[in-house]
């Protein structure tokens, strides 16, 4: 493990200690301790080159103003052993009906070919949900050598029958420097438009099918091609998504 990593575990033990004061006020306020462990994907895409396991996960614990959560999205290449994993640990605060603000660390690990990279950034983003129900998850990343990226994801359930549900996805991501070494370029750096329908066969736990459609643009681009990358990739995707 290497100092940014054992940095980063640092920094997730000092924001709980930090934290949990503030969360016991809010048991005190609430009466209770709510939390929440989602993985809103987990899923296996079929893209006929790498054919990656993929995640986007959280969880949060807290009362109904203030909050800590840990969230972690990645993908594992099963065809080349290859990968990314991000992992973030956020202090939350309620200022509106809907919408919190979230501030804290991010951790990004890529590997493969025997090596990995990692690096921290720090976090300044919002959760909520926009008018006519749309979730949004915008956010703002500083890294530790001062590079500045951006990402907004965006879902909308649309329910079918009170058990099947349908759920695009929007994810964009842009960046205002190079960071060849982890396949980010300066500008718009990739769109990732899915479409999941899910059947809940209990609210809890529901299996879905779908279709996934990454493209990379202008200077992640071409970084993808040097690196032997696809520059669009189209999936079709099969995973469950839980919570308890």
């Amino acid at each position: 493990m290497n100092r940014h990593a054992v940095g980063m575990a640092l920094a997730i033990t000092l924001a709980v200690a930090v934290v949990r004061p503030a969360l016991l006020r809010a048991q005190v306020m609430d009466n209770k301790v709510y939390s929440l462990v989602l993985f809103d994907l987990l899923e296996y895409q079929q893209t006929g080159a790498e054919n990656p396991v993929t995640w986007d996960m959280l969880w949060w614990i807290g009362g109904d103003f203030t909050r800590l959560w840990i969230k972690s999205e990645g993908a594992h290449s099963t065809t080349v052993g290859s990968g990314d994993v991000e992992v973030q640990a956020l202090f939350s605060r309620l200022f509106a009906p809907f919408w919190e603000w979230q501030a804290g660390l991010r951790l990004d690990i890529r590997y493969g070919a025997g090596t990995a990279r990692t690096r921290v950034l720090a976090v300044v983003g919002l959760e909520g949900l926009a008018p006519y129900w749309f979730e949004m998850e915008p956010a703002v990343f500083v890294s530790q050598d001062g590079d500045i990226s951006a990402r907004v994801t965006t879902t909308y359930d649309m329910f079918v029958t009170q058990r099947l549900i349908a759920q695009p996805r929007i994810e964009v991501n842009a960046a205002v420097q190079e960071v060849p070494e982890f396949g980010v370029g300066s500008g718009l750096n990739d769109l990732d438009l899915g479409f999941r329908l899910r059947y809940e066969i209990r609210r809890e736990y529901a299996p879905y099918l779908g279709v996934s459609w990454l493209r990379r643009f202008a200077g992640t681009a071409d970084l993808a091609r040097l690196s032997g990358e696809a520059v669009s990739d189209l999936a079709a995707v099969g995973g469950l998504r839980v919570w308890f």
